[in-house]
C-alpha cells in the first residue's frame, strides 16, 4: 500500500497552500471518507503506516506553532489530526494474538483432558449383553450406591467405549431381553459365571502343574 494515499488528497494540498479562503470543509469530509475507505483494506499494516503518516504531517503542521488558534485552516488541521488519532485505535493487527497465559493453561489442560476421554478400549460383545451388563449394575447397585439410573449407566459406557447408543435401543433392548423364554433370561450374566468358573479351575490346574 501507497503510504502518501492518505497525504496526497485535496484536503492536504489545500492546507498546504496560502489561500484560507478556499471550501476547506468540502475538502475536509472527502479526505474524511477517504479514511474510513482505508480503514477496509485488508492490509492493516500499510493502512497503519499510512495513518502514522498522515498524523506526523497534521502534528507537524505550520499551522500549529502559530499564536492565531483562530485561523481556519488550524481549525481543519486540528480535526483531521483528531479523527485520524481516533480511527487509529480501530485498526486491527495482522499477527494472532497470544492468549491469556491463563487461558493457554486452560486451552491445554482441556486438551489433555480430551485425550483421557478419548478411549481405545472397544466394546466388541453385542448389545443384548451390554444392555444386560447395565441393568444388572443397576440392580445390585454396584454403581455409586445405585445413585445412577439406566440413562446415566448407559452414557456412561458409551464414554468409556466411545459408542453411540440412544436411550430408546436400550430400552427396547432390554425389552427383548424379558421376552427370553429360558428359564434363566440372563444370558450373559450365565455365561460370564460359566466362563468366570471354567478360567478358575484352569489356573488352578496350571498352578498345580507348575509345583
Amino acid at each position: 500500500m501507497e503510504y502518501l494515499i492518505l497525504a496526497e488528497t485535496e484536503f492536504f494540498g489545500l492546507i498546504n497552500g496560502n489561500d484560507e479562503t478556499v471550501n476547506l470543509n468540502a475538502a475536509y469530509s472527502r479526505f474524511v471518507k477517504a479514511v474510513v475507505e482505508l480503514m477496509h483494506d485488508s492490509d492493516t499494516d500499510g493502512v497503519k503506516i499510512a495513518l502514522a503518516y498522515a498524523e506526523n504531517e497534521l502534528q507537524h503542521h505550520r499551522t500549529q506553532y502559530i499564536a492565531d488558534l483562530k485561523s481556519h485552516t488550524h481549525l481543519f488541521v486540528r480535526k483531521a489530526l483528531s479523527f485520524v488519532r481516533k480511527m487509529q485505535k480501530h485498526v486491527p493487527s495482522n499477527r494472532p494474538q497470544v492468549p491469556p497465559l491463563s487461558t493457554a493453561i486452560h486451552s491445554e489442560c482441556e486438551k489433555k483432558e480430551d485425550e483421557r476421554n478419548t478411549s481405545t478400549m472397544r466394546w466388541t460383545g453385542s448389545l443384548a449383553e451390554l444392555v444386560e451388563l447395565i441393568y444388572g449394575l443397576d440392580a445390585m447397585k454396584l454403581v455409586n450406591e445405585g445413585e445412577p439410573g439406566i440413562k446415566e449407566l448407559l452414557e456412561g459406557f458409551c464414554k468409556v467405549f466411545g459408542m453411540e447408543i440412544k436411550e430408546s435401543q436400550c430400552y427396547n433392548t432390554y425389552a427383548d431381553i424379558k421376552r427370553r423364554k429360558n428359564e434363566s433370561r440372563t444370558y450373559f450374566f450365565d455365561k460370564a459365571a460359566e466362563k468366570l468358573n471354567r478360567r478358575m479351575l484352569e489356573d488352578e490346574e496350571r498352578e498345580r502343574m507348575r509345583r
